[in-house]
């Protein structure tokens, strides 16, 4: 069999060694944090990166041998495994050519060419298809046979042509070379379904639409996909050949398959029969199981870069600066229904809740300032985080009338994303955390928390709900669930937690760790009081050696027994530290963040079998800064004063915005109109950008121009260019297509906001849309 970890290591361009490494180690049940962080010896630094590549090819490639062996097994019974079938199936880097060619072993119902074969006509079809100067009516003629129901020479010859049909059609090579040609060449069409223009009219861009195959975006074919599965587009696939003209003369498809099995029209008599025989291959046999298959490939590419996006924009949130532990007032503002507010200590736990109506229709205005003057004075708040939904630049102007009515309370807002936040409110955890408390203010709570914290809170929300996705809901849900989950992972672990503050849903994403243990670790807490040590986790039921093992470094114990607990050491590494403690004549804890010392001292001097080199920079690395957190200072984009709606922008206006999505086609910035603007990936930097993820990611705080506001539609234009010179007025969709530098807002623009279900990729709360939607006349939902 294929040696699965070279495959791998060349993929990877790392050695087999490694490869093989990584390998041992998840077959043990080792998790790729654990491996990424405290296994680097043994691997030679693989990143997480490498790993989850390693992780997901070894499923692959051990499915891929595990087919490879039953095919082999299979034609090996049927006595008909030649060597030179045996190497090509061995050779066979995909699923895709493995199947093809098992296809003319594989077992299967009776075929008309099996029916053809059985009634004496396999000579006919081999005598026609060698010698084409044969006379196809004259050979018939000798295979008529009543017996077998071949009454006329017409039943013959169609006999005949089934078993050529059937055996060009599992013939891999051409299936291959079919495939290629399409894929390389072939223009994807678009067309409205006849009858369903009014109702399908979201899905307009695409009545006439057609590109290459190849080189269509992922985000414009999940939007046709989407089209077709609702039933108002249809898809096609056309190809323009570059054969003979005098070998095209049945069409390009049909072409290849005549060049393939050397069928050619000379004039002799059997050559038009062939030529049928062709024709019919491609249009019964073969054109609709190539053109689903590729169109198949296309979806799948799509799938993978639109959860590629998904991944990447959703561990930019989750790695987001913290706040940090202060008292926090979250508030989820509402015009009719009032302002929930939230009062949260410096850990999280819920302090006093209320709700205030400063808005139409009630407009308690300076009632509501009182309130919630009086309860930060109680609580002793620091932070105000406001949601930005439904009133949230309203809410935002309050709470600066009471930062300027109150100077001695020293408050700071912020406002933050609150997508997800109702699915939250409505979760089964929450109603655990929080059984009496409505679930409106259950909402305020999460905000406030997601501005101390956005991973802590953020993991207890399903990552498709967060709102930093595109088409989200179009792609595999599993491949777009473990993709999520291994992002969730990797930051979670990165970070680490406290394991006496933490919650069960943070806990969980710990690598080694499961929903059942990381209750275990709470009820224990909750029964005996905070964790004093590591150690102390393995009294938890269910959380043995491998389990701790696995853990351990990314649990941490603050203000423990031992002071390496709250450090990214592992216990089993202790010995280490405590060996360059004792050379030096120091208590650990006098060692720590002791940076003078630490440069002095010489890794290498406390190697050994067990701990090597990269281990050991590992230690003093964290002990120079133990429990250090990876995510940047926080920071937080102040919006312009007055600027509260889409009507309030202009043209020219310079303002400071926050990154809410990135896609391949640009990024969309929240400047505090309820409305993401877009700066398309041309505007994103004066230099090429070919990926947009090259100049920001999602949190970063920006300053953009604004170049175009349409307020009918609700289109905002921005640029990062500062010396963009913006449009006078508003330009119509076909100006704003003819102006665009490099892309057309033909491309299926995302937004992570809702905006109504007039457009393809129109989605619910929480949900992305694409450009027509962000563009298109509509109120920002609100969260709840």
């Amino acid at each position: 069999m294929n040696d699965i970890s070279l495959q791998i290591a060349e993929e990877l361009k790392v050695t087999k060694t490694q490869v093989d490494a990584a390998i041992k180690l998840l077959d043990e049940g080792s998790t790729v944090p654990f491996i990424a962080r405290y296994r680097k010896e043994l691997t030679g630094e693989l990143t997480d990166t490498h790993l989850r590549h390693i992780e997901e090819r070894l499923y692959y490639l051990r499915e891929l041998e595990e087919r490879r062996a039953a095919i082999l097994k299979s034609i090996q019974e049927q006595d008909k495994l030649s060597p030179e079938l045996k190497e090509a199936i061995l050779k066979a880097d995909t699923k895709t050519r493995l199947e093809d060619l098992y296809l003319p072993y594989k077992p299967k119902r009776r075929t008309k060419a099996q029916i053809a074969i059985e009634a004496g006509l396999a000579p006919l079809a081999e005598a026609l298809f060698k010698d084409p100067t044969l006379s196809p009516e004259e050979e018939a003629a000798k295979y008529l046979n009543s017996e077998k129901q071949i009454d006329d020479i017409k039943a013959a010859l169609m006999g005949a042509k089934h078993i050529l049909m059937e055996q060009f059609s599992e013939d891999a090579d051409l299936l291959e070379k079919l495939r290629c040609k399409l894929w390389e060449e072939a223009t994807i069409v678009s067309k409205c379904i006849e009858g369903k223009e009014k109702d399908g009219a979201k899905f307009s861009d695409y009545f006439e639409h057609s590109e290459p195959l190849r080189k269509m975006p992922s985000h414009r074919a999940l939007a046709v996909f989407r089209g077709r599965k609702a039933r108002f587009l249809q898809l096609s696939l056309v190809i323009k050949s570059n054969i003979d003209p005098a070998e095209d003369a049945i069409g390009p498809c049909p072409g290849i398959i005549a060049h393939h099995a050397g069928i050619s029209d000379q004039g002799r008599a059997a050559d038009t029969w062939l030529q049928e025989v062709v024709r019919w291959t491609w249009k019964v046999k073969l054109q609709s199981q190539i053109e689903n298959e590729l169109l198949a490939r296309l979806r799948e590419s799509s799938e993978e870069e639109a959860i590629h996006v998904f991944a990447k924009n959703l561990r930019d949130l989750l790695m987001a600066a913290p706040a940090g532990s202060r008292v926090t007032l979250g508030l989820d503002p509402g015009l009719r229904t009032g302002v929930k507010v939230a009062a949260v200590s410096d850990t999280g736990e819920l302090l006093e809740y209320s709700t205030i109506f400063p808005h139409v229709p009630r407009k308690q205005w300076d009632q509501s300032i009182d309130t919630l003057a009086a309860l930060c004075k109680k609580n002793n708040v620091e932070l105000i985080s406001i949601g930005n939904g439904t009133a949230s630049r309203e809410t935002d102007k309050l709470v600066a009338e009471l930062i300027k009515k109150h100077p001695e309370l020293n408050l700071k807002k912020i406002v933050v994303s609150e997508a997800g936040a109702s699915v939250y409110s409505a979760s089964e955890y929450a109603a655990q955390e929080f059984p009496d408390l409505d679930v409106s203010f259950r909402g305020a709570v999460s905000i406030a928390r997601r501005l101390q914290d956005p991973l802590a809170e953020l993991v207890k929300i399903e990552p498709k709900a967060i709102g930093v996705g595109q088409y989200q809901h179009d792609v595999s849900q599993n491949k777009l669930a473990r993709s999520l989950d291994a992002v969730i992972e990797d930051c979670v672990n990165s970070v680490g937690v406290d394991v006496n503050t933490a919650s069960a849903p943070l806990m969980k994403r710990i690598a080694g760790l499961n929903q059942t243990i990381a209750n275990n670790i709470v009820n224990f807490r909750t029964k005996a009081g905070p964790f004093r040590s590591r150690e102390q986790l393995k009294q938890v039921p269910r959380l043995g050696d491998k389990t701790f093992e696995q853990s351990a470094g990314f649990l941490r114990v603050i203000n423990g027994d031992n002071p390496l607990d709250a450090s990214a050491v592992h216990p089993e590494s202790y010995s280490v530290v405590e060996s360059i403690a004792s050379q030096h004549k120091r208590p650990v804890a006098s060692i720590t963040a002791d940076s003078a010392l630490l440069k002095q001292i010489k890794p290498e001097d406390f190697t050994s079998a067990q701990f090597g080199l990269v281990t050991v920079k590992d230690i003093l690395t964290e002990l120079d800064k133990p429990g250090r957190d990876p995510r940047p200072e926080f920071k937080a984009a102040q919006f312009k004063e007055g600027i509260e709606k889409v009507q309030d922008l202009k043209p020219e206006m310079i303002l400071e915005g926050v990154i809410t999505n990135v896609t391949n086609f640009g990024a969309f910035v929240d400047v505090g109109v309820h409305q993401d603007g877009l700066v398309h990936i041309s505007a994103l930097s004066n230099q090429f950008v070919k990926d947009p993820r090259e100049v920001v990611k999602a949190g970063d705080i920006v300053k953009v121009k604004v170049l175009e506001v349409d307020v009918d539609r609700a289109r905002i234009s921005l640029t990062m260019r500062m010396e963009d010179k913006a449009e006078k007025g508003t330009r119509s969709e076909a100006n704003s297509r003819q102006q665009r530098p490099r892309k057309s807002v033909t491309d299926k623009h995302q937004s992570k906001r809702s905006f109504g279900g007039n457009h393809p990729s129109g989605q619910t709360e929480g949900k992305t849309g694409t450009l027509a939607d962000l563009f298109a006349k509509a109120k920002t939902n609100k969260k709840k």
